[in-house]
């Protein structure tokens, strides 16, 4: 059969009377929303329930399933231990996801997290599901982890569970668990933003017109600026209908304590070949890559040289002729970055000139960048395609007596305290405050949040 439904659900503890002690009325129509939801889920009568989870084992790399034969857990660490939840796994539907996985050369496994305690955005939609079974037995569970992998990858996983349940002729409903925002109120968990009543705006019109293919169109610069937790999770589950149409029903939306809850309900429809979103992503996404690399200047192209020849051949490239006169005579410091699918993958610079020229510059940190970066794994030759290039040419560094005499969008930091010093480059995504700025520069450098330091700034200019 494959997949009958799937359902979209936030995960506050406090839904939990226990939990909420009274709070919880104030979110009354997402109870309500919630407990109509398992009922969709429950009348759909599946053999087996697909939980994505933002709050499992989470890795940069990998997506972590569900492993051994069951799991439990309570609410304990909100203060109402009492409250447990069971899940029994479904191992032969495991097996079968990774099992695919595996042949499809796909990051996902039972490999990782030990142990088999339930994370409360497992949790909260069984308990739920078991209030609409009443006295009947629960479907065992799948529980699928995110990732930082892109969200193209997420959305395959899904195709991978639809093709697992259809192998194995699974009636399968999938619960994608997730918040939207958390920055919707200056009292709530992470402070107000715009992005996050804009994000909480955007996604429940993507999900209640069932638009995935618009799930992409999401960066993740604005998805971090929103706090949102969710919108990997809701990738996952949008995999699963790759190919098919969807009925969606947006049955409510509430955001009282600065984080947004949505519930949406989703069903099938027959085959529709317009909806296969992530060849369409991928489509886009590689056109977009040409398009950029067409338009790359002498700086962006002698990073990609210096790159694309030392991961294929181990050796440094030779510098063209034709260098433009201040790539070949000028001298200054240099970072080169390296991006993949919109995730940083690499940067390596200098702060002031180790070599003849801004050329050779580029020459050694394109090579470090891709390769002694100590954050990230070397790059690889399959990844080249993908990789994203930007070179920043120093200016010279002066002292400034005050914060105040910076701007993030125009200086680059140098926070120093004797041997400790730490940079960080002007207009960086998910950078937005001088606070913010000094605060990470300081941490790269090794110094205390509450450590005086001086101070330098720099501007760069940015090729890309």
């Amino acid at each position: 059969m494959g997949i009958l439904n799937a359902i979209m659900v936030p995960h506050p503890p406090l839904i939990v009377p226990e939990v909420g002690r009274g709070e919880e009325r104030k979110i009354q129509r997402t109870i309500d929303a919630f407990r109509e939801a398992a009922q969709f889920a429950f009348d759909a009568r599946p053999d087996a329930i697909v939980i994505t989870t933002p709050h499992s084992a989470v890795y940069a790399d990998w997506f972590h399933i569900s492993p051994g034969s069951r799991a439990t857990g309570s609410f304990a660490k909100f203060g109402a231990g009492g409250v447990r939840v069971d899940a029994r796994y479904d191992e032969e539907l495991v097996r079968a996801l990774c099992r695919l996985a595996r042949e499809r050369g796909f990051p996902a496994g039972t490999e990782g997290q030990k142990g088999d305690s339930l994370d409360h955005a497992t949790m909260i939609p069984l308990y739920f599901l078991r209030q609409a079974y009443g006295d009947r037995p629960l479907p065992p569970v799948v529980r699928a982890g995110l990732s930082g992998l892109p969200l193209t990858d997420h959305y395959r996983l899904g195709t991978l569970i639809r093709d697992a349940s259809e192998m194995l002729n699974r009636r399968v409903c999938v619960v994608a668990s997730g918040d939207l925002s958390h920055r919707l109120r200056e009292d709530g968990p992470y402070g107000f933003r715009p992005e996050g009543q804009e994000y909480d705006a955007r996604i429940m019109d993507v999900m209640g017109r069932a638009a995935f293919g618009e799930l992409f169109d999401f960066s993740g610069a604005f998805c971090e600026a929103a706090g949102e937790c969710g919108h990997r999770s809701f990738a996952i589950m949008a995999g699963c209908f790759d190919g098919v149409s969807v009925r969606a029903t947006a049955l409510s939306y509430e955001g009282p304590f600065g984080v947004g809850y949505g519930v949406c309900l989703f069903a099938p429809g027959e085959r529709d070949d317009s909806r296969r979103f992530l060849d369409a992503a991928l489509k886009k996404e590689a056109e977009r890559l040409r398009e950029r690399k067409g338009g790359e200047d002498a700086y962006v192209r002698l990073a990609r040289l210096t790159v694309e020849t030392h991961v294929r051949t181990g050796r440094r490239a030779k510098l063209p002729d034709g260098l433009p006169a201040e790539l070949a005579n000028r001298r200054a410091g240099v970072f080169v970055t390296l991006h993949k699918n919109g995730q940083l993958r690499g940067c390596i610079g200098t702060t002031s000139p180790t070599a003849p020229s801004v050329a050779e510059e580029i020459l050694r940190n394109g090579v470090c960048a891709c390769s002694e970066d100590p954050r990230f794994s070397p790059v690889s030759a399959d990844e080249l395609p993908l990789i994203e290039y930007s070179v920043d040419v120093l200016g010279n560094a002066e002292p400034i007596g005050s914060p105040d005499l910076l701007d993030v969008k125009r200086y680059g930091v140098i926070v120093s305290n004797g041997r400790r010093r730490g940079l960080l480059l002007p207009d960086l995504d998910g950078v937005d405050t001088v606070d913010e700025q000094i605060a990470i520069a300081k941490r790269k450098a090794g110094i205390e949040r509450g450590e005086s330091v001086q101070l330098q700034r720099f501007e760069v200019v940015r090729h890309v």
